[in-house]
């Protein structure tokens, strides 16, 4: 399942975060890439260890626990903290798959990366190509969002990044080791939450919401890792 999350950070998050990464201290992207997706990867990065990737991860991560639509989708138990990119004219990313365990730098900490997250900061008229590509099995879906909006996905997803012809795109990436690791029990879970809010806001008294919110949680029971 393929899922935007829209407004993830406002206009001045945004701001805040193009600000900086224009005074940062990019580097070639391939240091970051296995052996096989550093054959296809041309960009550039921020270190996992940089300080504006960590004083701007921060701000992502305090905007996700406040962000209702991202813990429904996504169920996380553990997020590996923002990291960022920058495509240039002629940059892109080839086909790939992101490896199942990430380390956290600077701990002896691993996460599963069940779900992979791009979250734009570059607004979509800003640059031309540039899109993330994601097959799954209807096939191949795109996403060039506007600033602020954020896209999730399984991890388990082969992806690429469309080459950048004019101007560039920047954007935060980062995978969440969800409770439910499986896509289609998440996504069961999802739509069961979305269906279940529906009937709670037309309407609020029928006696089947108490019963579905029930199974609801009695799947996530049965499901959940944590």
């Amino acid at each position: 399942m393929l899922t935007r999350i829209p407004n993830v950070l406002t206009a001045e998050e945004v701001a805040q975060c193009r600000e900086a990464l224009d005074q940062a201290a990019w580097e070639d992207g391939r240091h970051s890439a296995g052996y096989l997706s550093q054959a296809v990867k041309r960009n550039t990065q921020l270190r996992d260890d940089d300080p504006t990737a960590r004083k701007l991860g921060e701000i992502i991560l305090v905007a996700l626990e406040k962000n209702a639509l991202f813990t429904a989708a996504a169920l996380p138990l553990k997020l590996l903290p923002p990291l960022f990119n920058r495509y240039s004219e002629g940059e892109a990313y080839g086909e790939h798959i992101d490896g199942a365990i990430r380390p956290v730098a600077g701990t002896p900490h691993r996460i599963r990366t069940d779900l992979s997250a791009t979250l734009f900061l570059s607004e979509p008229e800003s640059y031309a190509g540039g899109e993330l590509v994601v097959k799954d099995s209807s096939g191949e879906r795109s996403a060039k969002l506007p600033a602020g909006d954020m896209v999730l996905y399984p991890g388990t997803s082969v992806h690429r990044v469309e080459p950048v012809t004019r101007g560039f795109r920047l954007a935060a990436f980062f995978w969440v080791q969800s409770m439910v690791r499986d896509d289609t029990r998440r996504t069961i879970l999802f739509e069961l939450d979305a269906a279940i809010q529906r009937l709670g806001r037309d309407v609020p008294e029928h006696s089947s919401l108490v019963d579905l919110a029930g199974v609801y949680h009695n799947l996530l029971r049965c499901w959940a890792d944590a």
